[in-house]
């Protein structure tokens, strides 16, 4: 998985997951774990245990985190601390996001307001 290819488009992150999965992890360094995820009808996760920064590659649609829901595009950035109930709502067919988690096991705010 180490060297992260020379040129990763959501293209070819999108073609490299497996048919019958929704994610697949593409690179990994230290803490940093590189994925593309592409639900298809819904979105089932659960809590993880480490930070999570979605960018959202293609699409639009509702993300829920922390009890709260609210529209998402193309393009933004979406933080999600370690531990927290979050999902993607009502998106797209052409939904897929690239998925950056970093940090330990519960997270580098584990001790700090998480604002």
């Amino acid at each position: 998985m180490n060297p992260l290819p020379s040129r990763l488009t959501v293209d070819t992150a999108l073609a490299a997951i497996p048919v019958e999965a929704r994610f697949v992890t593409l690179f990994r360094h230290g803490s940093l774990e590189v994925e593309i995820y592409r639900p298809v009808g819904s979105d089932k996760q659960q809590p993880h245990r480490r930070d999570e920064l979605y960018v959202i590659a293609a699409g639009q649609g509702t993300f829920f985190c922390d009890g709260e829901r609210r529209p998402f595009v193309t393009g933004e950035a979406l933080f999600v601390p370690a531990g927290m109930e979050h999902r993607f709502e009502d998106f797209s067919a052409d939904f897929s996001a690239w998925v950056f988690f970093y940090g330990p096991d519960g997270g580098e705010a584990t001790n700090q307001d998480r604002s």
